[in-house]
């Protein structure tokens, strides 16, 4: 069965929270979690975006056992992939045998704060794959450099290295972004239940490799609490489309969910304390072919959901 993990929303809470939870979801049970790497959060009622790399520095110290990842860095165009590189070995240090980077190709609201042009998606995705490189470069040890298509590195050395290799783990949503993916991942990040990316990635790039899944959910012992829960501070959930990649500011994003209903932006999110609803997403994503799913809890009360799920989901999941 599928192992469960712990996303914690960085668009939601501040750092010392994050730090705070990840140990509290470590001694609930919990082996894996994923913080999100964000500049802005999608909506101004989220309130949060916190530096995701001050905070691994945090969980590290605050915890011994949970895995630990970014879900996801955008390597390409507001952070130069060797810098990337720096930060993720230094985390990795700090979490000996257990950090790992998700990456992915990014959205122009956290993108574009340095006035760069958003291309489009082919490009953005030639990007990541050359800075995926960059990264491996430079954690080779030694003095590397490079002259890419996109990026330039020259004579640099990253002196502080872990002593095991970094994964990659790529998000990737479409055939195009699933084949690049493929090419240069050593695990898979989705953030939805189609077998035709989990298993079109285990296929081509190797059934051994990791594939997580992100599930947003929301637990209160009242349903209907929950499900306002959802729809207001996470409408994005229903937003079609590119639209998450190209809308560019918070206020856009703001306009845009202002004419979805509930029941669009909520949908199959499980809500409420029946443990049976949050069971079933599992299944759906077990029968995708996730290894791992990273559960996000929305709202405020993340230690009531990590003592439901201690109690109530991880001994049927074990």
């Amino acid at each position: 069965m599928v192992e469960v993990g712990y996303a914690l929303s960085s668009e939601e809470h501040g750092p010392s929270e994050l730090v705070r939870y990840a140990a509290a979801a470590e001694q609930a049970g919990f082996r894996t979690a994923m913080v999100s790497d964000h500049f802005h959060p999608w909506t101004s009622r989220q309130g949060q975006s916190p530096f995701v790399w001050s905070v691994l520095g945090g969980i590290a110290q605050a915890t011994e056992r949970i895995r630990v990842g970014t879900g996801v860095t955008c390597p390409t165009i507001r952070t130069h992939p060797a810098i990337i590189a720096h930060a993720a070995a230094t985390a990795a240090v700090m979490l000996p045998g257990r950090f790992f980077l998700g990456v992915g190709s990014g959205e122009a609201l956290n993108e574009h704060i340095l006035g760069d042009h958003w291309p489009p998606a082919e490009v953005r995705i030639e990007m990541l794959e050359e800075a995926v490189a960059v990264m491996r470069l430079l954690w080779q040890g030694g003095t590397q450099t490079h002259y890419g298509e996109y990026y330039v590195v020259e004579n640099a050395r990253l002196f502080t290295l872990p002593d095991e290799q970094i994964p990659i783990l790529v998000s990737a949503f479409g055939p195009m972004a699933l084949a690049a993916a493929t090419r240069m991942g050593d695990g898979y990040i989705g953030t939805s239940p189609e077998p035709d990316l989990v298993q079109g990635f285990a296929d081509k790039a190797g059934q051994d490799k990791p594939r997580i899944g992100q599930m947003r959910v929301c637990w209160a012992e009242d349903e209907a609490q929950a499900r306002r829960e959802v729809f207001e501070l996470w409408p994005t959930q229903g937003l079609p489309g590119q639209l998450s990649q190209d809308l560019v500011t918070v206020e856009h994003f703001e306009q845009a969910v202002s004419v979805l209903s509930e029941e669009q932006v909520v949908g199959e999110v499980p809500c409420g304390p029946d443990p049976e609803r949050h069971l079933d997403s599992f299944r759906a994503y077990a029968d995708a072919g996730y290894d791992t799913v990273c559960v996000q809890q929305v709202g405020a009360d993340q230690e009531g959901f990590l003592r439901f799920y201690e109690r109530e989901i991880l001994p049927k999941l074990a």
